[in-house]
């Protein structure tokens, strides 16, 4: 499976995404940001990464919020995890939020979130009348306890 990746005119000076370690199943996204962007305690903002990609079909990119990021500041994302379908070939932008209590910094080349890729199984969809019984059945949120 390739990953192309395609940095805009904006972002060339930013580092194409890459794994930090042999054992990430993450690569890390950098912010294209042009000035230092500041997102507020409750505020949403849109961060752009200044690149796209070209997935081949029956793949996704899975954009994750870094874990650092969380615990320290606890920035994450609205639409987490967020999906880039395989026929997405515009800019990866992230919509962050800021659940911590003071203002969080983003400066340009940040490292600020994760892209995990993962193949996608498309189902044969059949409409049924009634679906098998499991010891679970209709038990909803919390009916498996705490």
């Amino acid at each position: 499976m390739k990953l192309l990746i395609k940095r805009l005119e904006n972002a060339k000076d930013l580092p194409i995404p890459k794994y930090m370690t042999s054992g990430s199943a993450g690569m890390d996204l950098y912010a294209n940001v042009a000035e230092t962007t500041i997102i507020n305690p409750m505020e949403i903002k849109i961060i752009p990464t200044g690149i796209s990609i070209a997935l081949p079909q029956n793949y996704e990119a899975q954009i994750r919020p870094r874990s650092g990021l969380a615990l320290k500041y606890g920035i994450s994302f609205v639409n987490t995890p967020g999906t880039i379908d395989s026929d997405y070939r515009g800019e990866i932008n992230l919509i962050m939020i800021n659940f911590g209590n003071k203002p969080f910094i983003i400066s340009r080349g940040d490292r600020i979130a994760q892209m995990v890729i993962n193949k996608i199984e498309i189902p044969e969809i059949i409409e049924v009348d009634e679906l098998d019984k499991t010891q679970r059945d209709r038990g909803g949120f919390g009916s498996t306890g705490l």
